[in-house]
């Protein structure tokens, strides 16, 4: 997957959040701010102030005046990955995020898939790639910036980003038609995290090659949780969490009961919930104390950030069932995954990429089909 990216850079940590209620209450007291107290709610940096003159984000129909002169509704937010298994909410206006990525919200579609490389850390679990049908800002749970790569260059599932011959050689050594989902899939199943970046090796033999595109696309199902067709994950029955014990207002901590496989909520207990979810770790971290701390750790008063529910939102139970679901799945499948990993080392690897890939490859592709508005409504010419 020749082209990529580094993730996007945020350069304030406000027009993220995991309810849409809360961007637009942020929103409406920064824009009823004036002068001084607009500048230290905005949180300035070199990249973004309320004088920068900056493009709309592509497919975005936001402001593009100068902040400071902004007094508009908030726009529409979008979904986005702010951290691995955490999608949350985002203002999509260029004018508040430093490094937006614009090339990777021109592809971002319907039928687009972003593959996000993890940070390297040694010795730490996990898989060495995750896959996101929205937006990902491309970050581990500790902060380390990992490569993300698009499946497609261009909108409407057009053009794959892969090395040039390499559906055709794949397709040759395996006697079966390869699309470009196998080829991720089969990254999923096999890549391992290296100082470099993930390693993926390419099996001789088909059958093995058949049964690692089959996990992957397994593992791909669950991250993806439902979008672009699939089926939302669920645990068997009888073992699928549920709330055994309201969650309170403002649950002071979070905990696991291991012999009640049970998860604590201050006075709020889930369960069951698998040990798999609960031990599963990114880049050294905790996912499900990660997205807990991110949801209740204390912010600095007087700022956007403070600005949050006053209690314990519904959505956000919701929310967490569905992760401990998705993280009890994928903790299943990596024995099969490591097993698989053991398999293709134990076969001849091939290289099916004989011919280096050209420097547009590594480039995004133009996008000429729509158009994309400048600083104080000029138009921008691709």
């Amino acid at each position: 997957m020749p082209w990529s990216t580094g993730p996007l850079r945020l350069g304030r940590s406000w027009p993220v959040a995991p309810d849409v209620r809360t961007l637009r209450s942020r929103w409406d007291t920064l824009v009823r701010a004036e002068g001084d107290e607009r500048r230290a709610l905005f949180h300035e940096t070199r990249a973004r102030g309320l004088h920068t003159a900056v493009a709309a984000l592509p497919g975005r129909s936001t402001g593009t005046v100068r902040f400071g002169r902004e007094d508009g509704p908030c726009p529409e937010p979008v979904r986005i990955v702010h951290g691995p298994f955490d999608e949350q909410w985002i203002v999509p206006d260029h004018r508040l995020i430093d490094v937006a990525r614009p090339e990777l919200w021109r592809v971002a579609d319907g039928r687009q898939l972003f593959a996000v490389e993890q940070g390297y850390v040694p010795g730490a679990a996990g898989p060495a790639l995750l896959v996101s049908g929205v937006l990902p800002e491309g970050r581990s749970p500790a902060g380390r910036p990992g490569r993300i790569r698009p499946l497609y260059r261009r909108p409407g599932g057009v053009e794959p980003n892969l090395a040039p011959g390499l559906l055709q050689a794949l397709t040759r050594r395996y006697g079966i038609e390869v699309a470009p989902e196998d080829v991720l899939a089969w990254v999923v199943a096999v890549g391992q995290p290296t100082a470099k970046g993930c390693a993926v090796p390419f099996t001789s033999d088909a059958a093995v090659w058949a049964r690692g595109v089959e996990l992957g696309r397994r593992i791909v199902g669950v991250q993806l949780r439902g979008a672009r067709g699939g089926e939302r994950p669920r645990l068997p029955g009888g073992r699928r969490p549920y709330v055994r014990a309201a969650i309170p207002p403002r649950p002071g901590g979070l905990a696991y009961a291991a012999d009640e496989e049970a998860l604590l909520l201050g006075e709020g207990r889930m369960a069951p919930v698998p040990t798999e979810a609960w031990e599963f770790q990114l880049g050294g971290v905790r996912v499900l104390e990660h997205w807990f701390e991110r949801r209740t750790a204390e912010a600095e008063p007087g700022t956007l950030e403070a600005i949050r529910p006053g209690a314990w939102p519904q959505e956000w139970t919701s929310e967490l069932l569905e992760l401990i679901t998705v993280l009890a799945l994928l903790g299943q499948l990596e024995a099969r995954r490591a097993e698989l990993g053991k398999e293709v080392a134990s076969t001849e690897t091939v290289d099916p990429v004989v011919a280096p890939v050209p420097g547009a490859a590594r480039r995004p592709a133009s996008v000429l089909d729509h158009h994309e508005e400048g600083p104080e409504g000029q138009f921008v010419l691709l």
